[in-house]
């Protein structure tokens, strides 16, 4: 388990299926997710059997986001590592909308990059927003990452396909008090 002030960051289980899946059916939280609102339960326990296969060598964390003071679920935050050679990753999140514009986002996620580049001994961290997607922007550069370009008509998102920022961060850029 990874922890911050107000976080607990842990392993996601199967048992979590129902806080995932009300996440996930969630239009605010669907507004830029390439995902799509699941049809229903078993389309979300789909996704937590391909998140949750054994993986040798392991090449995905998939994280549970829970309040300290609560215990409440809040969302879901990953990171996917790339081929081993390159040292990198990519990182994700989807935040519960009655919990966004609290900080908590940036401070799982700073835990996060804290966990790739110190255990996981990566070199570089990835990640990617839709354009029109302000708060995840805001999120990621708060977080450390460095607009690097956009790539055009990148994500399918409800049938449309949208531009797309990607945003990088190097060992050297982070800094664990930043």
């Amino acid at each position: 388990m990874l922890n911050t002030n107000r976080l607990n960051i842990r392993e996601l289980t199967f048992a979590d299926i129902d806080n995932v899946h009300k996440l996930h059916s969630l239009p605010e939280t669907d507004e830029f997710n390439t995902l799509g609102i699941p049809e229903n339960i078993q389309t979300t326990e789909n996704i937590l059997n391909e998140w949750l296969t054994i993986q040798k060598p392991r090449n995905s964390y998939v994280f549970c986001i829970d309040k300290i003071d609560t215990n409440e679920f809040i969302g879901l935050i990953a990171i996917n590592l790339g081929r081993v050679k390159y040292k990198a990753a990519e990182v994700w999140f989807k935040i519960h909308k009655d919990y966004w514009r609290q900080g908590y986002t940036t401070e799982a996620l700073k835990r996060i990059l804290e966990y790739g580049f110190i255990d996981l001994k990566l070199h570089r961290i990835e990640a990617g927003c839709a354009v029109e997607n302000i708060a995840s922007s805001k999120t990621l550069e708060k977080a450390g990452f460095k607009r690097e370009g956009m790539k055009r008509k990148k994500l399918p998102i409800r049938g449309v396909w949208k531009d797309n920022y990607f945003y990088g961060i190097l060992e050297e850029d982070f800094k664990i008090d930043n």
